[in-house]
């Protein structure tokens, strides 16, 4: 438990900080997991529709430094490798 005024603002702030980051974190891992989803069920339209929520969503994370930029950039590459393998 915190002690010191400071340490109690510290605790006070990572608490509210950590709402931020698990919305940005699901931003991401929700639309991800329906995209992989359509992948698996070979639907390349609809999985083609999510991109842009996709890269908007990993790059406002790395801009906000909730994931590395290099994370996100492997992200992206690996969702368009995986639309282009489907065809």
């Amino acid at each position: 438990m915190a002690i010191t005024s400071s340490a109690k603002k510290a605790l006070r702030a990572s608490k509210k900080k950590r709402v931020f980051n698990l919305r940005s974190k699901a931003a991401i891992d929700l639309p991800l997991k329906k995209f992989k989803k359509l992948i698996s069920e070979k639907k390349a339209k609809e999985a083609a529709a999510l991109i842009p929520a996709l890269y908007k969503a990993l790059d406002k994370a790395a801009k906000k430094n909730i994931i590395k930029a290099n994370n996100a950039s492997r992200h992206k590459s690996r969702i368009m490798a995986a639309l282009k393998k489907l065809g």
